[in-house]
C-alpha cells in the first residue's frame, strides 16, 4: 500500500467514525434532552436555550455561533482540522433538523417524553452519557462539532489541559445564563434548570474525558526472553513501535540475558502478547500502565519552559560545547 493510499485510508477512517460520533450526539439530544427542555453547555446548549426561550430553531443558531468561529480554527488549528470542523457543523446542522422531524409530537405540538413524565434526571443520564461518548468519538477521530469545542482544542493544543476541563469552564458560563431568561419562569425554576444543566455538564464531560483516555491509554512491556532478536523484530514489522533492548542478569542462574523495553497504547497489548506466543511460549512478560507517554507517535509535551530556564539551558550547553576535549 502507498502512502497516498494510507493518508487517503486514514482520511476515510476518521470522517466515518466524524459521522458515526455525530449521529451519536444528534439522537441523543433530541430524543432524551430536548423534549425535557434539559440545558446543557456547548454552543448547542445555548442554541437549546435560545429555542426555549424564543423559539428559535436551534439548527440556525448553531450554524449562526459556529461560522463566526471558523476563523479561529483556520487560523491556529489548521486547514486540515478546519475542513473537519466544517463538514461536522453541517453533518450535525442536518443530523438535528432531520432528527427534530422525526420526533413524534403530542396534540400540543410538543416532543414526547420517551420515558415519560418525571423521568428529567433518568433522560439526563442516558442522554450524557450518549453525547459526551460521541463527542469523544469525534475529538479522537481528528474532528470537532465546533463551537466551544474550537475553543477546548486551541486550548489544548498548547497547554496540557485536557479537553473535558476546558469544555466545563465554558459551560459553566453557558448553563448558568438561563437565570438570565424570564420565560423559563420564576428564579426558583430557573435554578432548577441551571442544577440540571451542571449535572449535564458534569456527566457529559466526564464521558468524554474516560472514554479519550481509555483509548489514549499506554502501557509498558518488559519482555525477558532468549529469542529476543526474534520477538523484537516480529514487533517491529507488525507494529512499527520502537523499543530498547537492555542489558540483564540473572541474580539467581548468572546468566546474562536481554530485555526487551516497549511503549504501546493499551488497545495493541493483545497484539503484542500474540506475537511473543508465537515466536517464545515460555518468555517472561511484564506489562504494567504508565501515567503518561509522551514523544514520537505518543502525546505532546505541551508545558512551555520558561524564557530564563532557556536561557540557562542555552549557556550550559554552550559551555559544555566550548570545553575542549581529550582525545587520549
Amino acid at each position: 500500500m502507498t502512502i497516498n493510499q494510507q493518508l487517503i485510508r486514514s482520511e476515510a477512517k476518521d470522517y466515518l467514525f466524524l459521522t458515526l460520533g455525530l449521529l451519536l450526539y444528534a439522537v441523543a439530544f433530541t430524543i432524551f434532552l430536548l423534549p425535557y427542555e434539559i440545558v446543557t453547555g456547548g454552543v448547542t446548549g445555548m442554541s437549546a436555550i435560545v429555542y426555549y426561550a424564543t423559539g428559535f430553531k436551534i439548527e440556525n443558531t448553531y450554524m449562526i455561533i459556529n461560522i463566526s468561529l471558523l476563523v479561529v480554527a483556520l487560523k491556529i488549528l489548521g486547514f486540515k482540522f478546519m475542513m473537519k470542523t466544517i463538514y461536522a457543523i453541517f453533518a450535525l446542522y442536518f443530523m438535528l433538523k432531520f432528527a427534530q422531524d422525526l420526533m413524534p409530537v403530542d396534540a400540543h405540538g410538543h416532543f414526547i417524553k420517551v420515558l415519560g413524565e418525571g423521568q428529567d434526571f433518568m433522560s439526563l443520564i442516558i442522554g450524557c452519557c450518549i453525547t459526551g461518548t460521541g463527542l469523544a468519538i469525534v475529538f479522537l477521530n481528528n474532528g470537532s462539532t465546533g463551537g466551544t469545542d474550537i475553543i477546548a482544542a486551541c486550548v489544548n493544543k498548547y497547554r496540557d489541559i485536557s479537553l473535558g476541563q476546558v469544555l466545563m469552564g465554558v459551560d459553566i458560563l453557558i448553563v448558568g445564563s438561563c437565570l438570565f431568561f424570564p420565560q423559563f419562569g420564576s428564579m426558583v425554576d430557573r435554578l432548577h434548570k441551571m442544577v440540571f444543566g451542571y449535572c449535564t455538564m458534569f456527566i457529559e464531560c466526564f464521558m468524554l474525558d474516560h472514554v479519550m483516555n481509555m483509548r489514549r491509554e499506554s502501557v509498558q512491556f518488559l519482555i525477558f526472553s532468549w529469542k529476543h532478536e526474534e520477538i523484537a523484530k516480529a514487533i517491529v514489522d507488525e507494529t512499527e513501535h520502537a523499543l530498547t533492548i537492555l542489558d540483564g542478569h540473572g541474580w539467581y542462574t548468572g546468566n546474562d540475558m536481554k530485555v526487551i523495553c516497549l511503549l504501546a497504547k493499551k488497545n495493541e497489548s493483545k497484539t503484542i502478547f500474540r506475537l511473543i506466543k508465537m515466536v517464545d511460549p515460555t518468555a517472561f512478560v511484564s506489562q504494567s500502565s504508565v501515567i503518561g507517554v509522551y514523544g514520537e507517535g505518543f502525546d505532546q509535551i505541551k508545558i512551555k519552559a520558561k524564557k530564563d530556564k532557556k536561557k540557562q539551558i542555552e549557556k550550559l550547553q554552550q559551555a559544555a560545547e566550548s570545553v575542549p576535549v581529550n582525545k587520549e
